[in-house]
């Protein structure tokens, strides 16, 4: 298991939940490769409503049913781990924002694996 605390990178992508990379859900080839990648962990979060550099607004109100909702995927670990992993990122994001944050990690425990059993 990963042990990660004090000083830390956050990565945020975000992108559209119809972008696809070979006829897969990009979100979802992003969180694999970070999981190959051995890194920490990664979260996809599901927006509302947004809009980004087209400035075409995509909304989950019932009026406007965008099918194209905002998607931040979320994904914390060391600096030089995160640096490591930003050429994937370049391969796999072509519209989209990729942010880093630095940050500090207070608490990162997974569940035992006896318990998974």
């Amino acid at each position: 298991m990963t042990r990660l605390t004090g000083s830390a990178l956050r990565v945020t992508i975000l992108v559209g939940e119809n972008d696809t990379w070979h006829h897969k859900p990009l979100f979802s080839e992003i969180v694999h490769r970070a999981h190959a990648a051995g890194l920490a962990g990664a979260s996809v979060f599901r927006g509302v409503e947004g809009f980004g550099a087209s400035s075409l607004i995509h909304t989950s109100r019932l009026l406007s049913m965008s099918e194209d909702l905002p998607v931040a995927i979320i994904i914390v670990d060391t600096e030089d781990r995160v640096r490591a992993f930003l050429p994937e990122l370049d391969e796999l994001v072509g519209e989209g924002l990729v942010i880093l944050d630095e940050c500090e990690v207070i608490r990162y425990v997974g569940r035992d694996t006896k318990e998974r059993a």
